[in-house]
């Protein structure tokens, strides 16, 4: 973001001035607008309210703003002149469209984590830099020279990964497949975007899990989805719940992340996933397995996925490389039936012709390498070593204040906060300290839950992160209202 330069001749209030001059004649603020507040500015650039007020001062005098008490600092709508100019209000239609913004916390943190570099992240459910393979990657790269020209590849994804996944989900993962059966996505999130759109329809009733990322994702809604819960406990869901669900509401699909749960840490019992399966089969139930943490687990041994002891394709899997190498790669996978796939494919096309093929044969030449065990067994050793530093600050910190389990793999800790609290004030205490989580309501539980991600942050920051939030929390303890 832009800060003004207190090195330079000119005044602090005239160069923010000039800023958003600039930034309105660019269309960024159009005519009508809202401007931040002069608080809210300030504090943005590091200056005194005083300085943002004599910058509002500067283009009210030149008619490029105007304020209103009551109703803050817009952009004029006449500001080019005496004659009427009617800008389409954008306002409106990024307010409109079928396609809903994220839930206000998680725009809250996507907006400090902006702000404030220096923020101590317990909210990113990524890898920090250290946890993936940037220099094995790097060396990939400069040992397969490429030459192949730079074209739009097939629909489904880049042919050498596909068949390199096959190898991997049958060494890895148990799953048998062929490549016609593999879908290239960007992700789990563009996976689980094409199965809403086009598997499903408005109206449909689907299930998923309580607490769930699923429910962080107004990309259900958006598709006019029917959201009903399955409660997870220490063993996962329960399948009887499944079946309920269904006999009410005629369910028509289940999501599902049976290992290493996000947010609960939760991994779905043995005996659960034959009953899933069991009910699935009577009631010919779609189930979509997202499986993003399970070469996590820290004993080495991951629990294998639904997908690989389904014996009639009721499964449909996805997988990533975001949790377990690079997020900044955008590879994920769907096994899927090869109809299913060739009308993901089709969709998925008509959006972007494709994903880049350089990063589709990194991930491929990543797979078959000599440095893709070595990475998995750092990954775990590193993420365990987080994960023990937490639970250590926790119990320092917070020992009477909050409960959790113990997670055995992934990248998060879940838990409950005992006392009662509100979480927009728990939030904005800790931003103001200088830490951020991600309140538990995101994922659709009740108050006076967070879900810490160790995985992010370096492990000097976690001692004093956990202490700056138990400073917070004591804070809004205090200030419940």
């Amino acid at each position: 973001m832009w800060k003004p330069d207190r090195l330079s001749d000119q005044t602090l209030f005239q160069q923010i001035a000039d800023d958003l001059e600039r930034r309105i004649s660019y269309g960024e603020f159009p005519a009508g607008s809202l401007l931040p507040s002069e608080r809210k500015l300030a504090e943005q650039l590091g200056v005194n309210r005083s300085t943002v007020i004599q910058a509002y001062a500067e283009l009210r005098a030149h008619g490029i703003i105007e304020s209103r008490s009551g109703s803050g600092t817009r952009v004029s709508k006449y500001k080019w002149g005496a004659t009427p100019k009617h800008t389409p209000n954008w306002h409106r239609y990024a307010e409109g469209g079928n396609f809903l913004p994220n839930l206000p916390f998680l725009r809250r943190i996507r907006e400090a984590l902006g702000h404030n570099q220096a923020l101590i992240d317990f909210a990113s459910g990524e890898l920090a830099g250290d946890l993936s393979p940037v220099e094995e990657i790097n060396l990939l790269m400069s040992e397969h020279e490429y030459t192949s020209y730079l074209g739009y590849d097939n629909p489904q994804g880049y042919i050498p990964l596909r068949q390199a996944l096959v190898a991997y989900l049958k060494q890895y993962r148990g799953i048998q497949t062929t490549e016609e059966s593999i879908l290239i996505t960007s992700g789990s999130q563009q996976s689980l975007y094409l199965i809403t759109q086009c598997l499903l329809s408005p109206g449909d009733a689907v299930a998923i899990e309580d607490p769930s990322y699923c429910y962080s994702l107004p990309m259900f809604q958006s598709a006019g989805l029917r959201l009903f819960r399955l409660p997870v406990d220490d063993k996962g869901v329960r399948p009887d719940d499944i079946r309920s669900l269904y006999k009410k509401h005629r369910i028509k699909m289940v999501f599902i992340n049976p290992n290493f749960q996000n947010p609960t840490g939760a991994v779905l019992d043995a005996e659960r996933r034959k009953e899933l399966l069991d009910v699935a089969s009577e009631l010919g139930l779609p189930i979509v397995e997202d499986d993003p943490f399970s070469l996590t687990a820290y004993d080495g041994v991951p629990p294998m996925p639904l997908k690989s002891i389904d014996p009639i394709g009721s499964v449909l899997y996805i997988g990533s490389f975001s949790k377990i190498a690079a997020s900044g790669l955008r590879i994920g996978w769907m096994v899927a039936p090869h109809s299913v796939v060739e009308r993901l494919a089709d969709a998925r096309q008509q959006m972007d012709f494709g994903l880049s093929v350089i990063p589709q044969r990194v991930a491929a030449q990543f797979l078959k390498s000599a440095y893709f065990v070595p990475h998995l067994e750092r990954l775990r050793m590193h993420l365990l070593y987080k994960r023990d530093l937490l639970i250590e600050a926790l119990h320092k910190e917070l020992h009477e204040l909050v409960s959790f389990t113990v997670p055995q793999g992934g990248l998060h800790l879940w838990c409950k906060i005992i006392p009662e609290v509100n979480d927009n004030k728990l939030l904005e205490e800790a931003i103001r300290r200088g830490v951020i989580f991600v309140p538990g309501s995101v994922y659709g539980s009740e108050s006076g839950y967070v879900r810490f991600t160790y995985a992010r942050a370096r492990a000097d920051e976690i001692g004093p992160g956990i202490s700056k939030f138990a400073a917070a929390l004591q804070e809004a303890m205090v200030n419940k209202y």
